[in-house]
């Protein structure tokens, strides 16, 4: 298989140096976004004149041939090529003959493989972002439908006090919006068209790289040719992206992880999505939540290798490059399979409702709400802490319930008290007595819902 600098040597290269070198294995997924940009390019070349338009209006037919081939997903990649741009070279003139040899006029390698991955990029960011709406929609789904339901929060993985379920799912749903807007910016960087750098230095021939640009929805065109051909921030960008969305991932099915557990006996995970073991029979286990969890740690890796990567490479153009699409391909997918199967998991999710009643009931939830008691009676915050501290040891001491002491036994610790703190131990009064913006009341949780669920729909 021909190579496009193949004249320059006088010998072949070396077997084992082509299987070093060749990228096709993986670059092949680039073929799409290859041909989009070259139909833009061949267009450009017509139109100023560059090349005849006869042969334009060749190049042009076939390259729309080999798209349509790779739209129905009959494009056949040649293993034997050194990379993609090779390979639809090599496709098209098998196609149309001696006019492919001018559809590389006034581009290098260096300018279209960062077109491909600008394209490629821009693609799945869409896909992310519906990923992650598809995940809000599941997740909203969830606590709209237990929107009742009262469990433990937890700090320093300690019981700490109650929240709505529906409260605690909205958290994720927060997470995930910073998620789809981090997504949004990448495009700003991503927007830049590099098509007319070519090497590195641009062209003496007469190219309109705005028309380019218009072409293709870019936005505006690269500056400076020696950068754009060496820039690889836009990937590193996404993988970082990509590595916050995984990270929210991870700590999503953590606490699943954790509910489902017979400790906590929260919520009942589809039996679809568990598996068992192969000595306990009784065994259910969360192991897809588990590998989102462990394939966080991939991409984060994968982050921490484009970075390495890019460290000290001088400019331009290095071949060190061709090593960032294994990075970026894998790191879109474990991502775009994270966010599909964990939404997967909300829309079959079960709450164990009567174990999340009884979980609820410690009276160690509503010390705080019993501080505040004291604080609107004009008891300042450092001594109500200190008084239920006391209270709390007291009651641990003397195997007692604080909401069964006596008037005069609470009167002992406060003044204040009155037999009307005792209303306080109620997990559904804690949670409407929570007036502040964003808290877990349920009227503000109501309307944090039916705004998620109007926003997200849109």
């Amino acid at each position: 298989m021909s190579k496009l600098w193949g004249a320059r040597f006088d010998k072949k290269s070396d077997s084992l140096a082509d299987q070093f070198t060749f990228s096709i294995s993986y670059d092949h997924r680039l073929a799409r976004f290859d041909v989009v940009g070259s139909i833009a390019h061949a267009q450009m070349l017509a139109k100023q004149g560059i090349i005849p338009k006869s042969d334009a209006q060749k190049i042009l037919a076939g390259l729309k041939k080999i798209l349509i081939k790779i739209d129905l997903g009959d494009f056949k990649f040649d293993a034997k090529a050194e990379d993609i741009h090779t390979d639809i070279q090599n496709k098209l003139k098998e196609l149309i003959g001696k006019p492919a040899d001018k559809l590389h006029t006034a581009r290098s390698r260096n300018d279209q493989i960062v077109l491909d991955m600008k394209l490629y990029c821009r693609w799945e960011m869409a896909e992310i972002i519906t990923a992650i709406t598809q995940l809000q929609k599941a997740v909203l789904g969830f606590a709209t439908k237990n929107n009742d339901v009262i469990i433990p929060a937890y700090t320093h993985l300690q019981s700490a006090q109650v929240v709505l379920l529906a409260h605690h799912m909205l958290a994720y749903v927060e997470m995930l919006q910073r998620d789809k807007t981090r997504v949004l910016d990448c495009f700003c960087r991503n927007d830049a068209m590099p098509l007319g750098a070519c090497a590195l230095s641009g062209t003496s021939l007469k190219t309109d790289r705005e028309y380019v640009a218009r072409l293709l929805n870019f936005s505006r065109v690269a500056n400076n040719s020696m950068d754009v051909v060496s820039d690889r921030d836009f990937i590193v960008e996404l993988i970082s992206v990509c590595a916050m969305i995984a990270g929210h991932l991870s700590r999503i099915s953590e606490d699943l992880i954790l509910w489902a557990s017979k400790e906590f006996d929260l919520i009942d995970i589809d039996s679809s999505f568990c598996t068992g073991s192969s000595i306990m029979p009784h065994k259910k286990n969360p192991d897809v939540l588990e590998l989102v969890r462990g394939s966080t740690a991939v991409v984060i890796g994968n982050l921490t290798q484009i970075h390495v990567l890019l460290k000290a490479l001088p400019l331009t153009y290095n071949r060190d490059l061709q090593l960032d699409k294994p990075v970026l391909f894998d790191t879109i997918d474990k991502t775009k399979n994270m966010l599909l199967v964990v939404s997967k998991i909300f829309a079959s999710l079960k709450v164990n409702k009567d174990k999340a009643r009884l979980r609820v009931l410690d009276e160690s939830f509503f010390t705080v709400d019993v501080m505040d008691y004291l604080v609107k009676k004009g008891v300042s915050y450092r001594d109500a802490h200190d008084i239920l501290g006391r209270m709390v040891k007291e009651c641990l001491d003397e195997g007692k319930s604080i909401s069964s002491l006596t008037r005069l036994e609470l009167k002992k610790f406060s003044v204040v008290f009155e037999e009307d703190v005792k209303k306080l131990f109620n997990p559904q009064m804690s949670v409407k007595i929570k007036s502040s913006l964003g808290s877990t009341n349920p009227d503000m949780v109501k309307k944090q819902l039916d705004y998620w669920n109007k926003k997200i729909s849109i």
